[in-house]
């Protein structure tokens, strides 16, 4: 009886060195990619100008947290606020509109109202804001 001796086998193939590549791939692309959306136009956000004196005269319209206006210290509705600074406006076009928000006041009460402003002709609006760290 003669015994055969088992056929060796060949090791089978690593794929170690192929995970290897693979994820050294996916590392560099991530890397050279973009993850945010372009836009399809050019872009240039505007400039805070902090530390600047506030330009004297104009309106003042104040917001408060709850969404009352007032303009110029005095507390009146939206649409007699809104009246008076287009007869303003009529007067002055040139008016300087400041919009000196609380700090909690919803934005959804101020954007809408710089809208409206801007509609009834307002060339100049300021959102005052306070300086990080005032």
């Amino acid at each position: 009886m003669k015994l055969r001796r088992p056929e060796t086998r060949t090791p089978p193939e690593t794929i170690v060195a192929l995970i290897d590549v693979v994820f050294f791939l996916l590392v560099f692309f991530m890397l050279i990619g973009r993850m945010d959306a372009t836009a399809p136009f050019e872009v240039s956000p505007p400039v805070a100008a902090s530390g600047r004196d506030m330009p004297g005269g104009g309106a003042t319209v104040s917001v408060a947290t709850a969404g009352a206006l007032a303009l110029d210290g005095a507390v009146l509705p939206r649409a007699d606020l809104l009246a008076l600074l287009e007869a303003r406006l009529g007067e002055t076009p040139d008016l300087l509109v400041r919009i000196n928000a609380h700090g909690g006041a919803r934005l959804r009460a101020v954007l809408p109202l710089a809208a409206e402003i801007e509609a009834l002709g307002a060339a100049d609006i300021v959102l005052v804001v306070t300086p990080e760290g005032g």
